[in-house]
């Protein structure tokens, strides 16, 4: 596929699995590690336990001091970071060529010698809990969203935040942390991904000689009960110190591997995507909602498992939100009812493969995009016909996946109603 690099595949004696994309434009590599660790693997009473691994892996090994690892990475030109989804953790440095053995040996060492103690555990719960109050206790949107989720998934992990319940957080012990580093930071429960200016072999031998020491460790036990399907309408409100009032909606969609996610993803395009899309026509430029928005993700972070179509809206002053949601349903039941003209599906197409062409710009972008499919497919070779998936979608395509996936019973609904200065008293004394 175009502005994507054959990746070569290699697998360690200790079940590593290797990815080599040469892209030798410029003397950069993107070296990353995906674990197949995210809340999804997690379990009642240890939630959040994954987002707040990602914080404790910069707390430094017997080698490396904390911070160390952040500073060596930067004096050597490079950069980095990490981020925790539903399906996987990743970390990732981005820096010149010649530096590639160094980020493999940095890797490998925490992997291998990270410090796990209690004062790291405390200092790190802390550093989480906060955020969570910022980014959902404090964020009326943020509450939104986790009760969408919550209120969506009945039996399945997704149904937990990432970050976390707080009552779990307090209670996370250092031997939980050592159990989950033992588990899920392991070789076979990993994906290294080198993509730039680098030959195979030569990723290879660097690879094998920091990370195949490493043993290997017995998979997690892990069962995930598949979420059933959902056989009406879902409603909660929320009450919260806000000026707007919003709602939010998912709707049950299947996984990565999937063939509707495409035109799923084209038909959130046509509702909301630019200033000629149906919701900022019908609902923005009117001035009725201050914001109309319907995700679905789009490669390589769709959902390993069914995940949610999101749908929201923030009403203006000039109209309830009832009045909103009611307006938009009738907009949504339009794409249920006739195929779209198939200018407005070209244009879509054409809109969507244009972003994922403009987000492969990168050798971090290249890389994430195989590592991820890799974890979350099982297979990044999944990525090389995505173009060809685009151009192929057709309006009939787009009818059919808004008949099977935006039905009333497959939605679920929760809205925010702004507290009023009684209530708002009332919730300060709560909160």
């Amino acid at each position: 596929m175009k502005g994507l690099p054959e990746f070569s595949e290699h697998r360690l004696g200790n079940g590593l699995r290797l990815l080599v994309g040469e892209a030798r434009s410029l003397p950069m590599i993107s070296f990353q590690i995906h674990f197949a660790a995210g809340s999804r693997y997690e379990r009642p009473g240890i939630t959040g336990i994954t987002h707040l691994f990602e914080h404790m892996m910069f707390k430094g090994t017997r080698q490396v001091g904390a911070e160390e690892f952040s500073r060596i990475i930067q004096a050597n030109g490079g950069s980095l970071n990490a981020f925790t989804t539903t399906d996987n953790t990743s970390y990732y440095e981005n820096l010149p060529a010649d530096r590639l053995d160094l980020a493999a040996r940095l890797e490998a060492d925490r992997l291998q010698n990270l410090l796990l103690t209690q004062e790291n555990l405390e200092t790190e719960r802390e550093v989480v809990r906060s955020e969570r109050k910022l980014r959902s206790v404090n964020s009326p949107f943020g509450l939104l969203v986790e009760q969408l989720v919550a209120l969506a998934y009945e039996q399945h992990p997704y149904r937990w935040p990432v970050i976390g319940w707080d009552s779990d957080l307090r209670s996370l012990t250092l031997e939980d942390c050592r159990e989950y580093h033992r588990t899920h930071y392991a070789p076979n429960n990993a994906v290294v991904v080198i993509v730039g200016d680098v030959l195979p072999d030569e990723a290879l031998r660097s690879v094998e000689r920091h990370f195949g020491p490493i043993p290997s460790q017995p998979p997690p036990r892990l069962t995930i009960t598949p979420e059933k399907p959902q056989r009406g309408e879902k409603r909660a409100v929320f009450k919260k110190v806000s000026q707007v009032a919003a709602f939010f909606a998912g709707f049950h969609i299947p996984g990565i591997a999937h063939p509707d996610l495409i035109p799923l993803q084209i038909l959130c395009v046509i509702l909301s995507v630019g200033r000629s899309s149906r919701f900022f026509e019908k609902f923005e430029k009117p001035g009725k909602a201050v914001e109309a928005q319907a995700e679905v993700g789009y490669p390589p972070f769709f959902s390993m498992d069914p995940g949610l179509l999101q749908l929201s809206a923030v009403a203006s002053p000039a109209i309830s939100v009832d009045t909103l949601e009611k307006e938009i349903w009738e907009e949504t039941e339009k794409l249920r009812e006739q195929a779209l003209p198939e200018e407005e599906v070209h244009k879509a197409k054409k809109q969507a493969r244009s972003y994922f062409l403009q987000g492969l710009q990168t050798l971090f972008s290249k890389g994430l995009l195989a590592g991820l499919y890799q974890v979350r497919a099982g297979d990044f070779r999944l990525i090389y016909p995505l173009l060809d998936r685009y151009e192929s979608v057709t309006p009939d395509d787009v009818l059919r996946v808004a008949r099977q996936y935006l039905r009333p019973e497959n939605r679920t609904v929760v809205t925010l109603q702004p507290a009023s200065p009684k209530e708002h008293e009332e919730l300060g004394k709560v909160e």
